[in-house]
């Protein structure tokens, strides 16, 4: 690969400095993010939907997040049969995701140029952006879910029938309680922490956002010391939530981040169990493919540029290689653990919520 100056691994359409936000909508009164809720939230588990193969398309963002945890699970449950996915690629001129890869710029199955349509098909008085992870019903052309908090549970619960054999248990029952809480710990600081330091409208309220995030990854690499999942022994949804973010981190999210933050902020790398677990997940069959990997900034595109945040090009990294730091050995084949821990849920907390399943 040619050389490259040292600035290469910085964002070449950096997002800007805090007080520009793309959500304007979605900010509180002291400058802080506040994300948008799920309009469509029907589940299979409550008999709202019906548990069939071969009636829905998951539309998803190999770039997004929320899409890339539903995308893991799919495969890790052995779901490709029973529930087709569709890529979108890029935004249209309403703002839209669109399905700009596929021939003629129009999904196969759903007949749809961009997500949006079966949005609006699903409630033609809806206003908010139309996100990815999306459930669409194939036969009528409409959003059933958008769900992301839940919909990795419901496919690990009313798909069950489905599942491959050898499908594993994310969501055991004895640790439901345990996992809902930290999956909501998960989502506050960690899946939702970048984007609180991207979109804030005011300094102070990026610079807490980063804290927060780092303070809770140092809680993770401690937690994962002396355990190989975050529950010990047995992978589960939660583990799947905190990689979606973190396979991604340190390519793209950092590199939107404002310059004064970004030359600060804590790297995945420089947390060495947490960076070894991370490994272990990524090489890990399922959880990552080569669309994947272009698509968290680890493997170059055609051009040799990298993806770095929200698709924005990077020149290359600082290393060479990417892929082959995350291929190397991560040695956490000895740890088990126990699935208890200091919390969330701690001191029979957990017994005081009501929880989705």
């Amino acid at each position: 690969m040619t050389d490259l100056p040292d600035s290469a691994n910085v964002n070449t359409r950096p997002r800007g400095e805090v007080g520009e936000s793309i959500f304007g909508t979605e900010q509180t009164d002291d400058g802080s993010f506040k994300r948008q809720e799920n309009h469509f939230t029907a589940r299979f588990t409550t008999g709202e939907l019906p548990v069939e193969a071969g009636r829905y398309r998951l539309v998803v963002s190999a770039e997004c997040g929320w899409s890339r945890r539903q995308i893991i699970v799919r495969r890790l449950l052995g779901l490709q049969d029973a529930i087709s996915i569709a890529y979108v690629s890029g935004r249209g001129e309403d703002g839209g995701w669109v399905f700009a890869d596929q021939p003629g710029a129009v999904d196969a199955v759903l007949g749809i140029h961009g997500l949006n349509e079966a949005y609006r098909a699903a409630d033609p008085d809806y206003t908010g952006r139309g996100t990815v992870p999306a459930l669409v019903d194939i036969d009528s052309g409409k959003v059933v879910t958008n769900d992301y908090h839940v919909l990795s549970l419901e496919l690990e619960t009313a798909w069950r029938p489905f599942q491959a054999d050898t499908a594993p248990d994310l969501y055991p029952p004895d640790l439901r309680p345990q996992i809902d809480l930290l999956n909501q710990q998960l989502f506050d600081d960690v899946n939702n922490g970048p984007y609180k330091v991207l979109f804030a409208t005011r300094p102070e309220a990026a610079e807490t956002a980063r804290q927060v995030f780092e303070a809770r990854l140092r809680d993770y690499d401690h937690r994962l010391g002396t355990r190989r999942h975050l529950f010990g022994e047995r992978l589960t949804d939660s583990d799947i939530r905190l990689f979606s973010t973190l396979v991604s981190f340190d390519q793209t999210y950092l590199t939107g981040y404002p310059a004064k933050l970004r030359d600060k902020a804590l790297r995945v790398r420089q947390l060495p169990n947490l960076w070894a677990y991370l490994r272990e997940l990524f090489q890990t069959p399922g959880f990552a493919d080569e669309r994947d990997t272009e698509a968290v900034g680890i493997t170059p595109r055609a051009d040799g540029s990298y993806l770095g945040g929200f698709g924005d090009p990077v020149l290359a990294s600082e290393e060479p290689d990417r892929l082959a730091a995350w291929q190397e050995p991560a040695g956490r084949e000895g740890l088990g653990g126990s699935p208890v821990t200091a919390g969330p849920g701690g001191a029979g907390t957990d017994r005081l919520w009501s929880f989705a399943y």
